[in-house]
């Protein structure tokens, strides 16, 4: 049902203007309100404390919940639960979020009342609502909601507390709890939803990889070379790659053992790397084919960092740009392509010069253009070997360059492995 219908349904039982409620439920639906849980919170709010209906939920193993489920009652076993911050109508909320299993399976939650959960117990959810999240069913326990603890402990085949490794974590995940070396670390400040907030972002690494971190109410624990828990972190994509997100809701405590960061990467196909979504540490091999416009010699905004054109700044407008040196090239290894951008160092390297050489070649020829076609002669063609963080979106897939080495490896053995595996 589309909002305009919800809201007319909402303004005709409450006997009040259907714009104002439309804003009401559009405000609520953009802070990722379930569309009942709003309805009943404005059916509240105007003086109608129905539920929105009279048909009694049924009763559901996890396994059965789909997204065509409206409202659902579920018992099971809490697996992980932690607090977190959230603004909608302009005020802060703090949630409940984690993981409930049952012996058919597990279903992410969100509690926007306080109900006292703790890992480990086994609860029954009455009335409970089923939102899509991500395409996957997620149950949201509100107001509306009859929970009642068990004595009864469920057994299910999961462990509970939320302790997982950095390769182990995905987009979503709520209330993990990790150990690990803080392998980089930066304070800087950000244009926060309050205004200017000082944050603590960088890499977090385990034995089984790394991760990008940031940590919203910097823990004087989390700086670099430290070894850290964190328990209640949660995860969000960031550029395409899963990011660990450390809260003011999040306990931080120094480890008194050392963490050993796994210095092995992920080796894959283009084509299955970019089939991943974003993943975070990969290397992949392929030849460059081309060397795309915007590399060599650019400019950048004083104020945001980003390439400008002609001395204009998308955000900034009119600046004086600094000079820098880029490159985008694509890779391709007959599985797919990928963009992979180099920075200024790598640039350097690829070029054999540094950014005064650039410019010097720049002035002489009275044209830029001169420093990108000194690169493509020197790479296009090559095979190279690349580790870095790949992320995907809209534009395509791109390969943020932490190495860019050109391949030792003999092609005739590459291409026999390959046909070989095709053969198989």
């Amino acid at each position: 049902m589309e909002l305009d219908n919800h809201a007319e349904d909402l303004a005709s039982d409450l006997g009040i203007d259907k714009e104002e409620v439309k804003a009401d439920l559009q405000n609520l639906v953009e802070y990722s309100v379930p569309i009942d849980e709003a309805k009943q919170s404005l059916r509240r709010k105007y003086g109608d404390g129905s539920s929105g209906g009279s048909n009694t939920p049924s009763s559901k193993e996890i396994a059965e919940i789909t997204t065509d489920d409206s409202n659902v009652t579920v018992t099971g076993v809490v697996l992980t639960t932690g607090k977190r911050s959230i603004r909608y109508q302009g005020d802060d909320h703090v949630i409940v979020e984690g993981r409930l299993a049952d012996e058919t399976g597990t279903i992410d939650y969100t509690a926007w009342e306080d109900f006292g959960l703790s890992a480990g117990d086994t609860i029954t959810a009455g009335n409970a609502s089923v939102r899509e999240w991500d395409g996957e069913p997620e149950l949201n326990l509100g107001e509306s909601t009859s929970l009642s603890f068990d004595t009864d402990s469920l057994t299910v085949p999961y462990e509970t507390g939320g302790d997982a490794q950095l390769a182990d974590l995905q987009t979503g995940d709520r209330a993990v709890n990790v150990e690990v070396a803080v392998v980089d670390c930066e304070r800087r400040t950000i244009d926060g939803r309050d205004g200017e907030t000082e944050i603590l972002s960088g890499v977090f690494g385990d034995e089984s990889g790394r991760l990008p971190f940031t940590n919203w109410d910097p823990a004087p624990e989390i700086e670099e070379g430290s070894t850290v828990r964190i328990e209640n972190a949660y995860v969000q994509e960031f550029r395409g790659v899963p990011e660990v997100n450390v809260s003011e809701f999040s306990t931080v405590t120094t480890l008194e053992r050392a963490v050993d960061v796994g210095v092995e990467t992920t080796t894959m196909d283009v084509g299955a790397a970019v089939a991943t979504g974003g993943i975070y540490d990969v290397e992949v091999v392929g030849n460059v084919l081309a060397v795309r416009e915007g590399s060599g010699l650019i400019q950048r905004c004083p104020e945001c960092y980003r390439v400008i054109q002609k001395g204009q700044c998308r955000t900034h407008g009119d600046v004086d740009g600094i000079d820098d040196l880029r490159v985008k090239a694509i890779l391709d290894d007959g599985t797919g392509a990928v963009t992979v951008v180099l920075d200024d160092e790598l640039t350097e390297q690829v070029y054999g010069g540094t950014l005064e050489d650039a410019l010097e070649q720049a002035r002489e020829a009275m044209d830029q253009e001169v420093v990108a076609d000194t690169i493509r002669e020197h790479i296009v063609g090559l095979e190279y070997r690349v580790r870095g963080h790949l992320s995907v979106d809209e534009y395509g897939a791109n390969l943020d360059a932490e190495s860019f080495e050109e391949s030792e490896d003999e092609p005739t053995v590459r291409a026999s492995a390959f046909l070989e595996e095709v053969h198989s």
